[in-house]
């Protein structure tokens, strides 16, 4: 028995034959992470068959929330691959592997559903398409950040040999600039040549109800046939119907924590301790303002040494959003895979009476999962924080239209 065999037999029996429904589509989640995408696939009422991921832990977030609701209601398969092809300059690489189990698990469910449609969603890292600077990133993780450049590529392989009806994909707005060598319009062009319509808009979370500033560019592509002519799919650059929700909306009725404490009953409404110093600062912040307030505390200037550097070298004030307060009125700031800690952007909770950072719940309510999708392992906070940022939120995906074909 495997691992994931192992960790099915712990989880309710959702196999009810009475209760089958043909899915609108079938999917494939490349990169699946932790599961946000998948999740708003389900929700759509796709089938999701299994989700891609070289991370090992994020298996039990992923399948434990992520039951099907249609067809056979069972549970997607959690594909612990790295998708790079095995090299001599990178013996890590695992495609082989992955199309072997794919060729499988496709072909079982395609003889199942013959004329459901099939997706792929390819959500590849975001990381390579930052703006973070060389001199911040260590040498191993600088050549990691360059080899995944070339993922989205590599997922076309995937592409070109299964052949599915629909592609989505999303990334940060920066995969479009030309220092990344093209990266986005290769993609699209690539799928083009194999035959499919595509679009591509940049949108923000905050304008489909999502409580986030959260700037993303986005791709769909539906496959043509010479019987199978179709404009290019129309993408929404808003939800007309969502109003846009705020940081205060979305964290109410969560009960009050202290930093590094731990919720006995909520599971991940648990938070990073903070350093006396840090306190100190994060209790004078108000929300929604700059770190201004650090140079003149009633305990003196309470800014970092190097912050101070910088700030008088450039006559500005740089880094100003962090040990700073979300604003209870607005969408959040992006978040990211540092959600967990108020000196990586403004990650201090809104309540002044809360010295603290946001906790993992808080997050994971500003990415729109719901309070009982629970992240693993739930004694962690770091290793959530990187699952929650990395997540695309459930709810941007909305319905997904499948009657064109």
């Amino acid at each position: 028995m495997d691992a994931q065999d192992e960790l099915i037999a712990a989880l309710p029996d959702r196999c009810r034959p009475e209760q089958r429904k043909t899915p609108a589509f079938l999917a494939v989640d490349f990169f699946c992470g932790a599961g946000g995408t998948t999740r708003g696939l389900i929700d759509a009422q796709g089938y999701v068959i299994a989700g891609l991921d070289k991370q090992e832990i994020c298996r039990q977030t992923y399948v434990t929330n992520n039951g099907n609701e249609t067809g056979d209601r069972s549970y997607p398969d959690f594909l612990a691959f790295d998708l790079f092809p095995k090299t001599e300059a990178y013996p890590a690489g695992q495609q082989q592997e992955a199309i072997s189990h794919l060729d499988t698990v496709l072909a079982r469910h395609r003889r199942l559903y013959p004329d459901v449609p099939l997706l792929f969603a390819v959500c590849a890292p975001c990381q390579p398409f930052t703006k973070l600077g060389r001199a911040a990133v260590r040498k191993d993780s600088l050549a990691a950040r360059l080899r995944d450049r070339g993922l989205l590529a590599h997922a076309c392989r995937f592409i070109e040999r299964y052949e599915p009806d629909m592609v989505l994909s999303e990334n940060v707005p920066g995969i479009t600039d030309e220092r990344y060598g093209g990266v986005w319009d290769d993609f699209a062009n690539r799928l083009r040549e194999l035959s499919f319509a595509v679009s591509t808009e940049r949108v923000c979370a905050s304008d489909f109800g999502i409580p986030q500033y959260r700037k993303r560019t986005i791709l769909a592509a539906l496959r043509t046939s010479p019987d199978r002519t179709l404009e290019r799919p129309e993408l929404p650059d808003c939800d007309a119907t969502a109003e846009r929700r705020t940081v205060g909306e979305a964290l109410a009725g969560l009960p009050p924590i202290d930093a590094g404490e731990r919720h006995r009953d909520l599971l991940n409404h648990a938070t990073r301790n903070l350093s006396e110093l840090n306190r100190k600062r994060i209790s004078y912040a108000k929300p929604g303002e700059s770190n201004a307030y650090l140079s003149s505390t009633p305990e003196g200037d309470l800014s970092l040494a190097c912050h101070r550097r910088v700030n008088s070298r450039f006559q500005n004030r740089c880094f100003a959003d962090v040990y700073t307060r979300m604003a209870p009125d607005r969408p959040a700031p992006t978040i990211t895979t540092h959600c967990a800690s108020i000196t990586n952007g403004r990650f201090g909770h809104p309540d002044i009476m809360q010295i603290r950072g946001i906790s993992m719940r808080e997050a994971a309510r500003l990415q729109s999962f719901r309070d009982d999708y629970v992240f693993y392992p739930v004694d962690k906070v770091d290793p959530i924080a990187r699952m929650i940022g990395n997540a695309v939120p459930p709810p941007a995906l909305g319905p997904v239209d499948t009657h064109w074909h």
